[in-house]
């Protein structure tokens, strides 16, 4: 089914406009071949009514109706996605497929804002995020490449390395049992070890890699036939309280009435709920696809990466079965050049400063790798949901009965986002508030979160202040 570009508004970004995502993103090499879903609309016209409606058909959106259908189903309720490109083809369908948890990223800065059990949820949290993935992707039989393998972390700044080994002692000494699975090495074995040239100290632990875009269009399979409603190539512009009750749900094809909404649109939030608008902002990020000339044997990689480089760009790379090299990132490359990435949402076009950096990347980086002749197959954009304090928001959204927010992931939603809808379906069934569920506390969207984003300097928050973007985690 062709896309039905003539039901999207013109979208264009400035200071004083929407949040809407771009009309023609950029080919990605997850999308090469597009699913058979890809622009579904299970019915012709919107329906008149669904007792939930969610806004997004990424990972959030799509994993949150699969927990409502699957743990939920018996309590039969109407569900709707609706979603203004093609299914997943926003942040999820354009990522570097790395499911990788944070065991010590930047697990310290919340130990430091809210206490050791703070952070420890998070980094639990993520690891269970992990298990259950593979438990969901062998249950459901999903064919999307994954595998459970070891993630390196590499340092080849001497006084990074320094650093990254402190911050190692630290996580220890908090008696963190997960940090049982991670292994740091430092000293001469190094480059040895990982494989990187130059490299100062590294350590290992439990992460994963898969076809993203592959295993959401599986969910779509599954919760289509289950009896979801999906629309695609239907923007939301607005949601309204209906005096009579429940919610109207405007797009450029019609309206419709919800009795909840769910806001699964990450990046895009705040073109419905402008009070996220400096809480979750949309960043721009790169990433691409290396492959070897036909005939040539590349040297094997068995693990997933972070790379922090000499003057400290940081780039996350996964193997895949077939040979290619999945990496991206490079942050620190075009950080200064903020009209490039920063409130951007035009993924149509590369990040022009960032755009060469990976030529030749894996020859400059791994030993052995130096005459494979290994070139970019295919390079795209994103974007991403940047929150002002690092933090996704979840939860009821504040002061809005029957409307829950379940977005701005920071670039790390693989690891955070599958569990994360499972409680958050529970809430919209239950009834039940967040306290309830097994999230992180720091995970809720709160009217004090909300605030401090509004009221602060847009250089005060982990965007563009503390450093959380360039990304420390993929």
């Amino acid at each position: 089914m062709p896309a039905r570009t003539h039901d999207l508004p013109t979208r264009t970004r400035d200071s004083s406009s929407q949040c809407f995502p771009a009309n023609n993103p950029g080919e990605t090499f997850w999308q090469t071949t597009q699913h058979k879903l890809h622009d579904h609309r299970s019915t012709e016209q919107l329906p008149e009514h669904s007792d939930i409606v969610i806004v997004g058909a990424g990972y959030a959106g799509v994993s949150t109706a699969y927990h409502l259908v699957k743990d939920h189903g018996d309590v039969n309720k109407s569900i709707a996605i609706l979603e203004a490109r093609g299914a997943c083809s926003g942040a999820t369908g354009r990522n570097g497929g790395h499911a990788r948890p944070d065991f010590y990223g930047h697990i310290p800065t919340y130990v430091d804002r809210a206490g050791a059990r703070a952070g420890a949820e998070i980094a639990e949290f993520e690891i269970n995020n992990l298990r259950a993935l593979k438990k969901i992707i062998e249950q459901e039989k999903i064919d999307c490449d994954f595998t459970l393998t070891r993630s390196i972390d590499v340092w080849c700044n001497a006084e990074a390395a320094e650093k990254a080994k402190c911050v190692y002692d630290r996580m220890v000494a908090e008696g963190f049992e997960y940090m049982d699975d991670v292994v740091f090495y430092n000293g001469d074995n190094v480059e040895g070890i990982c494989g990187v040239k130059g490299a100062k100290a590294c350590a290992s632990f439990t992460a994963g890699t898969m076809w993203p875009y592959k295993f959401i269009m599986h969910l779509v399979e599954l919760i289509v036939d289950a009896g979801v409603n999906l629309q695609t190539n239907t923007p939301v512009t607005s949601v309204t309280a209906d005096p009579e009750g429940g919610f109207i749900v405007e797009t450029p094809r019609g309206k419709m009435h919800a009795g909840k909404v769910v806001y699964a649109n990450n990046a895009y939030v705040s073109g419905v709920l402008p009070q996220y608008k400096k809480n979750i902002v949309p960043c721009k990020g790169i990433c691409c696809r290396i492959t070897v000339p036909d005939g040539v044997t590349a040297p094997l990689l068995n693990n997933s990466y972070i790379n922090r480089t000499e003057d400290n760009v940081l780039s996350y790379l996964i193997p895949r079965a077939d040979g290619s090299i999945v990496v991206g990132g490079a942050a620190a490359v075009f950080r200064k050049h903020e009209d490039q990435w920063y409130d951007n949402v035009d993924d149509s076009i590369l990040i022009d400063s960032a755009k060469d950096y990976y030529n030749d990347y894996m020859q400059k980086t791994y030993s052995g790798w130096e005459d494979t002749g290994a070139k970019i197959d295919k390079i795209w954009s994103g974007v991403m949901g940047y929150s002002y304090d690092s933090n996704p928001h979840i939860g009821n959204v504040p002061g809005g009965n029957d409307q829950y927010i379940l977005a701005g992931f920071n670039g790390h939603g693989m690891p955070v986002i599958w569990l994360s809808s499972k409680e958050l379906a529970k809430m919209i069934i239950q009834d039940i508030p967040f306290e309830q569920t097994s999230m992180p506390r720091l995970f809720q969207t709160s009217q004090f979160r909300i605030d401090r984003a509004l009221n602060g300097k847009t250089e005060d928050g982990d965007i563009l202040g503390s450093g959380k973007f360039p990304a420390t985690k993929p």
